[in-house]
C-alpha cells in the first residue's frame, strides 16, 4: 500500500464494541498510535476476539482525529452522537498518542470467518493484539477477502 493508494488494516476489537459498530451505534473507532496513521478511506478488517474469535466484517474509516489522549477525548466531545464511551476512552488513556477513526459503512460479513477456518486456510495467522497493516500480498487478502467480496457481490 505504497504512495497514495489505500491500506487495509486488520484490527482486532472486543465483541461488545465490533456489535456497537456493526449496529450503527458506535461511530469512532478508538485506537493507540501504533508507528501509523489510518487515514480517510482505508479499510478496516474486524477480527472479533474473546469467544467469538472471528473475521466478522469491516468498515471504512472517514475522519481521522489524531493526538494525546486527552485532546483526542476533547476533540470527540464536541462531535455529537460518536457512540463512544468511558470505556473507549479508558483503553487510549495512558498511551502517548491516540487516535478516533470515524466508521463508515460498516459491514457484517454474511458469513464470518472464524478462527479454525482462517489458520486452516493460512496455518501462520494469528489475529493482531491490537492492529496491522495488511500488505496488499498478505494471503490473508488473497483468500480471504476476496472469497467474502465474491459473496457479497451473489447476495
Amino acid at each position: 500500500m505504497k504512495g497514495g493508494s489505500l491500506a487495509i488494516y486488520l484490527f482486532s476489537i472486543k465483541p461488545v464494541y465490533a456489535y456497537r459498530i456493526f449496529t450503527g451505534v458506535k461511530k469512532f473507532e478508538l485506537r493507540r498510535y501504533m508507528g501509523f496513521e489510518v487515514r480517510r478511506g482505508d479499510r478496516v478488517l474486524l477480527y472479533v476476539s474473546g469467544r467469538v474469535k472471528s473475521l466478522m466484517g469491516e468498515f471504512t474509516a472517514g475522519r481521522v482525529i489524531t493526538g494525546s489522549p486527552e485532546e483526542v477525548w476533547r476533540r470527540l466531545s464536541r462531535i455529537p452522537g460518536t457512540g463512544v464511551g468511558e470505556g473507549d476512552y479508558k483503553y487510549i488513556k495512558g498511551s502517548r498518542q491516540a487516535m478516533a477513526i470515524e466508521v463508515l459503512n460498516p459491514l457484517a460479513y454474511p458469513t464470518p470467518v472464524d478462527l479454525e477456518t482462517l489458520r486452516r486456510i493460512l496455518p501462520d495467522f494469528n489475529p493482531p493484539l491490537s492492529m496491522r497493516m495488511l500488505d496488499e500480498d498478505d494471503p490473508l487478502i488473497k483468500l480471504i477477502i476476496r472469497r467474502i467480496e465474491e459473496r457479497l457481490e451473489k447476495s
